[in-house]
């Protein structure tokens, strides 16, 4: 199976749960920051450039754990910044997982090995490793050499300790996809279980000059021309992208963007409307998603959202279009079992 049974049987439950009652929007998967800090200054992230003033704040456990209660999603992603840094992340995934939820920590690696003696392996966490590609362009994307060591240093000893790991890979102009079946063949020797991919979004809060945004961003067209010729070579390898969102990448289906589905919650509060667009911070996950006209939003909509066709606003519509029709039920319930 591409998840473990705890995984599968939860989102199920979760959703027809959903269903019965009628409800139209509900959270799959909190996106928690519970700091903004990071080690490292990415090209192609926003994050520490557009909180500067908050960089040292912190959420506090309590706090992480109550906005976990009150969203209600089975899935909790620990990112930021620097997941491994916050202080007390131990506990928090510790709580996390007493809670039953699902957690993805979501990090660079180049800590991973020094703190994974403070985690316990269990069904139900996932360390989630980014890595752009192999050793030169990897080290050049996150601007500062030997991280890629670091991280497959880090996987190694995860993969060797019993933790379910998965690795996250951001597609840019730029990006040699035959270099990405390169890293996913040594990845899989490796023992990594999954591979989630997504292509790069120039959000305003990059803040990049022109020259790098025409090597780094696509538009819509680039991204599915780029997708459809890597179609048969990505089908290789044990993706976690559902095929649905797979087909959309391709161009070869259309979806909505449901980024309400994925709420961030971080030190300024609820950022809405979604992980990569701070409009506005509320004080409660019900305030965003009552507050907020997501008729504003979206392709079409917003010339922000006009080329973005990232995992957290359009995978959890994937997974809801096919819990409508039969034909996407049958094709998700192949992949699981594959």
């Amino acid at each position: 199976m591409r998840f473990p049974l705890s995984l599968t049987t939860s989102l199920t439950g979760y959703l027809l749960k959903q269903k019965i009652s009628g409800r139209k929007r509900f959270p799959l998967v909190l996106m928690l920051e519970p700091l903004h800090a990071c080690n490292l200054t990415c090209t192609g992230c926003g994050r520490i450039r557009e909180y500067a003033a908050t960089i040292r704040e912190r959420l506090s456990i309590e706090d992480c754990l109550a906005s976990a209660d009150e969203c209600g999603a089975p899935v909790v992603s620990v990112c930021g910044g620097e997941p491994l840094l916050y202080e007390g992340i131990e506990e928090l995934v510790a709580k996390l997982v007493e809670r039953k939820k699902h957690v993805y920590i979501c990090t660079n690696a180049t800590m991973l090995e020094k703190k994974l003696p403070g985690f316990r392996p269990t069904s139900r966490l996932f360390i989630n490793v980014h890595l752009d590609g192999m050793e030169v362009t990897h080290d050049r994307l996150v601007e500062r050499e030997g991280c890629f060591a670091a991280a497959v240093a880090g996987v190694k000893a995860a993969v060797a300790a019993g933790f379910q790991v998965t690795t996250n890979t951001t597609v840019y102009h730029e990006t040699d996809m035959n270099e990405v079946g390169v890293l996913w063949a040594l990845l899989s020797e490796l023992g990594v279980g999954g591979f989630m991919v997504s292509p790069a979004y120039a959000y305003e809060n990059v803040h990049i000059n022109p020259t790098s945004a025409d090597r780094l961003f696509m538009t819509r067209d680039d991204v599915h021309a780029k997708f459809r010729a890597a179609k048969p070579m990505l089908q290789r390898f044990r993706l976690v992208a559902t095929p649905l969102y797979l087909d959309f990448l391709c161009g070869e289906r259309e979806l909505d963007c449901a980024a309400w589905a994925n709420p961030t919650r971080n030190v300024g509060g609820w950022r809405g409307p979604c992980y990569l667009l701070g409009d506005a911070h509320y004080k409660t996950y019900a305030e965003l998603v009552a507050a907020t006209d997501w008729s504003k939003y979206g392709p079409g909509n917003d010339r922000r959202c006009e080329h973005c066709l990232m995992h957290c606003g359009f995978e959890p519509s994937a997974v809801m279009a096919a819990n409508r029709r039969f034909g996407d039920m049958v094709k998700m319930a192949v992949w699981q079992m594959m």
